[in-house]
């Protein structure tokens, strides 16, 4: 039940963040699109919306909730999209080059591309070291530090123009953490190592997951 509320809430808090941003035709595409509920918010907020999404069970239940999803990013080549989203999806891609090109490709000028990815120089990920759960390997082909977004969007002249924690992720990666690490959920432990991680990276930036805000140039 907490899982769901909070689930929701960042659902909310994801729209409020596209909202921010100047959109002329409201067209989002979302990769890694699930069952489809990120989207489903949007339309309600008056965007156009677009997915991607591999799995075929996750499509039919999109389907359900009104989102028609496409199974592979390449079916979109001919359209612009006015803000792209990868939520927790760019450590899971295997052709990584090329597939930021497309994404590029893909965005309008002056677009917007929202990334959000574990880090592995996070406080968490530092005390768990090799049972760290968000190193997921090997379903997690990369992983991504600040300056290595930087430097691989700078090589297509994408600039990174904000970063923002999320906040929620050091928590339930610390209960999974614990997990792998004993043999079962410490929830108080887990807790106090999240907020623990959370509380360090206001000093350090250096969150459990981080959403990059890049713009196409």
């Amino acid at each position: 039940k907490v899982y769901q509320r909070i689930r929701k809430y960042t659902i909310r808090k994801k729209v409020t963040l596209i909202e921010t941003f100047e959109a002329a035709d409201k067209n989002v595409l979302d990769v890694g699109a699930g069952t489809g509920d990120f989207l489903a918010a949007c339309k309600l907020n008056s965007w156009n919306v677009f997915g991607v999404e591999p799995n075929l069970d996750a499509r039919k239940i999109a389907l359900e909730k009104g989102i028609s999803l496409k199974e592979e990013l390449f079916s979109y080549k001919d359209h612009k999209f006015d803000v792209i989203t990868l939520w927790h999806v760019l450590e899971h891609v295997e052709n990584l080059q090329t597939y930021i090109q497309l994404i590029k490709k893909l965005l309008k000028p002056n677009g917007v591309l929202i990334i959000a990815v574990p880090n592995y120089k996070s406080f968490d990920a530092k005390h768990y070291k090799q049972y760290w759960a968000a190193f997921d390997a090997p379903r997690h082909l990369w992983h991504f530090s600040q300056f290595s977004i930087q430097q691989l969007f700078k090589e297509i002249k994408m600039n990174v123009v904000d970063t923002k924690p999320m906040l929620f992720d050091s928590y339930y990666v610390s209960l999974l953490s614990e997990k792998y690490k004993s043999g079962f959920m410490n929830p108080f432990k887990a807790f106090y190592i999240g907020t623990l991680s959370n509380l360090k990276a206001k000093r350090t930036s250096e969150y459990s997951s981080l959403i990059y805000l890049l713009k196409n140039n």
